[in-house]
């Protein structure tokens, strides 16, 4: 039962702390990005890590609610994912120097993340 209501709980804000970021997003985006350079266009396109700040937030709120054996099973597959995400990347870097396409930053955050769901999915196979 606890489980569930901290289940609940945990999506709920980590939804409303990504919509406020992808809102964010498309007004950086949208004004941001024409303004002239300056301290104002910078603040405005950086906005959108008020809505990851509430991520990051969430999650660590998430941590302190759940028990020890849950939150060591999530810290092990973020272990896990970000092994995966750095293998991942300096295979990618050693590729750039044989003339492979740069790739933005924002890849990196994509992979971790795909990672940590497959981890997830993965162990959850594995578990039954």
């Amino acid at each position: 039962m606890h489980e569930k209501r901290v289940g609940k709980a945990y999506l709920r804000e980590l939804f409303a702390s990504l919509a406020l970021y992808t809102v964010l997003l498309i007004a950086a985006i949208r004004w941001g990005r024409p303004m002239e350079d300056g301290l104002a266009r910078t603040l405005v396109l950086l906005s959108p890590m008020m809505g990851f700040g509430a991520a990051l937030w969430v999650i660590a709120r998430h941590f302190g609610r759940i028990d020890e054996y849950m939150r060591m099973r999530l810290l092990e597959n973020v272990a896990l994912a970000a092994a995966i995400t750095a293998g991942l990347s300096f295979s990618y870097g050693f590729l750039e120097t044989a003339g492979y396409p740069k790739l933005s930053m924002f890849t990196v955050w994509c992979v971790l993340c795909g990672a940590v769901i497959l981890v997830q999915l993965v162990r959850k196979l594995l578990d039954r």
